[in-house]
């Protein structure tokens, strides 16, 4: 009987083992950030990553020389990849959507103003602002099968979107392999599928709090179920001019200066992450009453928005039933 028991008590020991599921995570840095990946699987897919990134960097990344975006950017038409084509012609629905707040053309100003690649415009004045928004506006942008066509001084910058697009690229590799479970993260841009099998639980995931000190803490957690999460924000990324005015790294893309508001940061929650990384730079340029009214035609997004009241203290407005505790 005794023998039973301890054979009974090993037999239980050892279902329990083989029941623990474990994740597998794979980080590293790209796209001038970090990148985390965590599933349910043990096989190792860092080279396939590897490779989808490089994929991505080589069509859109305007830090690149030779990428498909800087040769475009030289020029008046570029055949492109069907990556590129993906973004364009996402980010020609968003742009159209929320009326041109969204707008990859504004980064020749972006430039202009020393936040984006080429570096900055000495004595930088409306006239010159307005002599390099002539050529912005996605509307001058057009496909011809896979060709771009645009006019040779429009400059088209990705960075609001390509780093979700990336995200979800990743996120598929995973379904075409199978992986129900699993959590992508590139600087900050989110996609779940499943739970973390680990804890048995939904992925939770963190909303940071604004901080102009350059430290980061968490202001709230929330369970992200099947679903992507993009923020943008205006704290962590900005000029200080001479006489101590703060400029925004997001320029209105209809005035093209950085964009005068007391949001500091937005989450939104979309299906797919591209998605959601392009409305969150929409919504920082558009302002909180714009974005209430844009959200009530569409409910597929939720909003969290984090902001400066008039005494300059913070506070948080959720929209659409985004899933804060």
């Amino acid at each position: 009987m005794k023998h039973l028991f301890t054979y009974f008590l090993f037999f239980l020991l050892l279902s329990a083992c083989q029941s623990k599921k474990e994740n597998t995570k794979v980080s590293g840095v790209v796209f001038g950030t970090t990148y985390s990946v965590i599933y349910e699987s043990k096989n190792d897919y860092q080279k396939q990553f590897d490779s989808v990134f490089d994929k991505i960097n080589q069509s859109m990344s305007t830090y690149i020389k030779d990428s498909d975006i800087s040769r475009l950017n030289k020029s008046a038409s570029f055949n492109v990849d069907s990556h590129f084509l993906k973004v364009y012609r996402a980010s020609k629905r968003i742009h159209k959507l929320t009326d041109g707040a969204f707008d990859p053309t504004i980064g020749i100003v972006v430039n202009a103003w020393d936040f984006g690649p080429e570096g900055s415009i000495e004595e930088l004045d409306s006239m010159k602002i307005d002599s390099l928004m002539q050529f912005v506006g996605l509307d001058k942008v057009r496909l011809k099968n896979t060709s771009i066509i645009k006019p040779k001084e429009t400059y088209i910058d990705f960075n609001a979107i390509a780093k979700g697009y990336a995200v979800d690229v990743i996120a598929e590799l995973l379904d075409s392999n199978e992986i129900e479970n699993y959590l992508v993260e590139i600087g900050g841009e989110l996609r779940s599928k499943g739970l973390n099998v680990e804890k048995e639980s939904p992925w939770t995931v963190g909303v940071d709090q604004p901080r102009f000190d350059g430290q980061q803490s968490v202001l709230t957690a929330i369970e992200l179920n099947n679903k992507a999460m993009a923020t943008s924000g205006t704290y962590r990324k900005y000029k200080i001019d001479a006489d101590g005015n703060r400029y925004a790294h997001i320029i209105d893309t209809k005035s093209g200066y950085p964009s005068k508001t007391n949001l500091l940061s937005i989450s939104v929650i979309a299906n797919d992450c591209m998605t959601a990384d392009a409305y969150a730079t929409a919504f920082k340029a558009m302002g909180i009453d714009k974005v209430k009214s844009f959200l009530r035609m569409h409910p597929e997004l939720q909003v969290f928005l984090i902001f400066e009241n008039e005494k300059n203290e913070l506070e948080t407005l959720v929209l659409n039933g985004f899933p804060v505790g």
